[in-house]
């Protein structure tokens, strides 16, 4: 059985399912909020699974500026070389980058794109942090949820 939450955040609405156990999903909607209704998240109070709530509470820390401390429990799925892609972008540390280029060294690929192929791919948004790997020299590089939201994310985790 899955779990399905939605949270607003600043960038927009956020679905967030589970399995009970674990987070399988993080991404955000194409929808866009206005930035006038802010974070008005779902609580705890109305039987949300455990797993969900402390997700819920990860998101009001990262949205807040703060570095979210207990990272919930995930289950990502995917293929073999994937889940080596994320498991790599897990170790990019709060507020910092890696570049495509770097992540395919870490998972020993000689392509930087088929890396970017795994990335665009991330089931799990923000706790599997692919907004924090750019392209070469700097650039953004691209973004399954734009460009916007991704300078967006990186900026918060500059504050």
């Amino acid at each position: 059985m899955t779990d399905t939450v939605t949270y607003i955040s600043p960038l927009g609405p956020i679905v967030i399912e589970s399995d009970g156990k674990a987070i399988t999903s993080l991404r955000f909607c194409s929808e866009k909020v206005s930035s006038t209704q802010g974070v008005d998240t779902p609580k705890e109070a109305v039987q949300t699974p455990p797993i969900i709530a402390e997700m819920l509470r990860w998101l009001d820390d990262y949205f807040a500026g703060r570095r979210p401390c207990n990272v919930p429990r995930i289950d990502p799925q995917g293929t073999a070389f994937q889940k080596r892609v994320w498991q790599a972008l897990l170790t990019i540390p709060y507020a910092q980058t890696k570049t495509y280029r770097e992540i395919a060294q870490m998972v020993d690929c000689r392509s930087a794109q088929a890396v970017g192929q795994a990335v665009g791919r991330n089931p799990i948004a923000l706790i599997i942090p692919c907004h924090r790997v750019i392209a070469a020299h700097g650039q953004l590089g691209g973004y399954a949820y734009g460009t916007d939201v991704k300078k967006r994310l990186l900026e918060i985790e500059q504050l």
